[in-house]
């Protein structure tokens, strides 16, 4: 070789890292050998006299690291690494939410230094005017539903008392506990993490310009990004709709007063869970669905679900989209083409948008689509090699688990790690009631993936948990591989799903086949039994066997 070059790496926090520069390096022609020092954060590198050190540095940050040379301005702008006087890495992390959190723990974990840029309230969407508020409105609505209708002979009935104002309040200060207790004193834990209110765009792929709610901007230049910024409710085109007071979940969450009559624009998770606690907690409500309820699943969900709601008196018009919206003496005139529907509130739930808009990515080449969410690859990073994505934002299904494991991967990554976000075993759960849960994949989606299908239908009232419970709406499907016999995918209608979908999760992780369910101990009486039931019938019919025949 006709000279040797030494690069200062910055980024390094173990010695695969080390190994992982190494790879990078001796990747570049005329390179003929490359040696790395993660102790000394050195790479000596053996190379042709015709290779530059901007190439090889362009070698290096391609492979998620930088090199700190003290004439930076050889460097490429959209390479130069940040660097630091204690020698940590500098990662910016653009959100507070579960994943801008999953991420900052863990690079604080491998050892890097963490800015956190958050515009709005800590926490992001899930435990602010998410998950959390929405499961304490729908258990409260639960309540209220048993007391006018539980299925218990020689106990009473009774029109429920419903202090909305009083139900808010608690809920609000769980919310508040949580935020406290998960949010804010995680970062007082973290000295490591240094948060900055304000908005942050970028200026050029490694500086940030925050800017506070008083205009002071400042600068932060960071070695590794994540965008976590999470989405907001989407608001449909229709005429006349955004000159009027509706509501998305963010208010209807945190309203003291119950509406007399609420309509709900949606058929799908948000609207579907609110729709049925409104009506349970007294509401009057239409649902208007652009198609079916829940018409990404298994078409029997949507259906189970139908026939519940129209049990409990909610009004459902599908394949209907209002025309436009009006709002006047405070009241929603709604015209669907067929009729018109007046009511005291409307609900506007039809989807969430990544809030993208303002970042500066197309300046920097950062990928997304139309609705603005961020292509990324399996190891969560974009289209840019040093910047990173999860959560809402993302093309990812939005769910608060998939945000964090996506912020933990992403994270691991961005340290010199090598993991990826596998989301073929996914489970799901709407939290209606009964309510929808599903894992792997459906008929439908079994047979487009070229699978010969086999599938049963286990109906409530042959789980005896739920006989026992009175309660026996909706069913347990299994969806399997005719040849091999293995699971590919269970679909839930049932009072406790959520609770046993993580069941059929981890059947699918384990390769088991519908056999392995059938001769499995399950406890008696469970729900979950309901998985073992529905595997005998593939081979027999359970309706002939004593309660708890194994």
């Amino acid at each position: 070789m006709d000279k040797r070059i030494t690069l200062p790496i910055t980024g390094m926090t173990c010695t695969h890292c080390a190994v992982t520069v190494e790879k990078a390096l001796r990747a570049v022609p005329g390179v003929g050998n490359a040696q790395v020092s993660f102790p000394e954060s050195v790479a000596q590198v053996e190379v042709a006299d015709t290779v530059s050190t901007e190439t090889l540095t362009a070698a290096v940050t391609k492979a998620g690291y930088g090199v700190s040379l003290s004439d930076t301005a050889t460097i490429p702008a959209a390479m130069a690494a940040a660097k630091r006087s204690d020698g940590k890495m500098h990662v910016a992390v653009i959100g507070s939410g579960s994943a801008a959190f999953a991420a900052a723990i863990r690079a604080t974990e491998g050892g890097a230094q963490v800015t956190m840029i958050e515009s709005g309230t800590l926490g992001g969407t899930c435990v602010n005017v998410g998950c959390v508020p929405s499961k304490i409105m729908i258990r409260a609505a639960q309540i209220a539903h048993w007391q006018r209708a539980h299925p218990f002979h020689g106990l009473s009935h009774a029109v429920p008392t419903v202090d909305r104002a009083t139900l808010v309040q608690q809920q609000q200060n769980r919310v508040d506990e949580l935020r406290q207790g998960k949010y804010a004193k995680v970062l007082t834990a973290h000295p490591e993490i240094t948060l900055l209110q304000g908005h942050a765009r970028f200026a050029d792929a490694t500086t940030l310009i925050v800017r506070a709610a008083d205009g002071h901007e400042q600068s932060i230049h960071a070695d590794r990004f994540l965008i976590a910024v999470g989405a907001h409710a989407h608001r449909p085109a229709i005429a006349g709709l955004a000159q009027t007071p509706y509501w998305t979940s963010t208010e209807a969450l945190v309203a003291t007063e119950l509406p007399r009559h609420l309509i709900v624009l949606g058929g799908s998770v948000v609207a579907v869970e609110l729709a049925q606690a409104f009506r349970r907690l007294g509401a009057e409500v239409t649902l208007l669905a652009r198609s079916t309820l829940l018409s990404k699943e298994d078409p029997a969900l949507g259906a189970g679900l139908e026939a519940v709601f129209q049990e409990e008196g909610i009004r459902l018009l599908k394949y209907t989209v209002p025309t436009s919206v009006h709002y006047g003496k405070g009241q929603f005139v709604v015209p669907t083409g067929t009729e018109t529907l007046r009511a005291d509130r409307l609900l506007v739930a039809t989807g969430r948008t990544p809030n993208t808009q303002d970042l500066g990515l197309g300046r920097i080449g950062v990928t997304t689509d139309t609705s603005g969410a961020i292509s990324v690859d399996d190891h969560l990073q974009t289209s840019v090699p040093h910047i990173y994505a999860a959560g809402d934002c993302t093309t990812h299904p939005q769910f608060v688990y998939v945000a964090a494991a996506g912020g933990t991967r992403a994270a691991i990554n961005m340290l010199g790690g090598d993991t990826a976000l596998d989301l073929r075993i996914m489970p799901t759960v709407v939290f209606t009631d009964p309510q929808v849960a599903t894992v792997g994949l459906d008929e439908q989606a079994a047979e487009q993936h070229g699978f010969t299908v086999d599938s049963r239908t286990l109906n409530l009232d042959n789980v005896p948990r739920a006989l026992a419970n009175f309660d026996t709406r909706g069913f347990i499907k299994l969806v399997a591989d005719k040849h091999s016999g293995k699971l590919l995918g269970a679909q839930i209608l049932a009072a406790e799903g959520g609770e046993i979908i993580q069941a059929a999760a981890l059947a699918l992780r384990g390769g088991l086949r519908i056999q392995d369910l059938a001769d499995q101990l399950f406890p008696y009486l469970t729900m979950v039994e309901g998985l073992k039931l529905c595997a005998q019938t593939f081979t027999r019919d359970v309706s002939q066997l004593s309660c708890c025949a194994g």
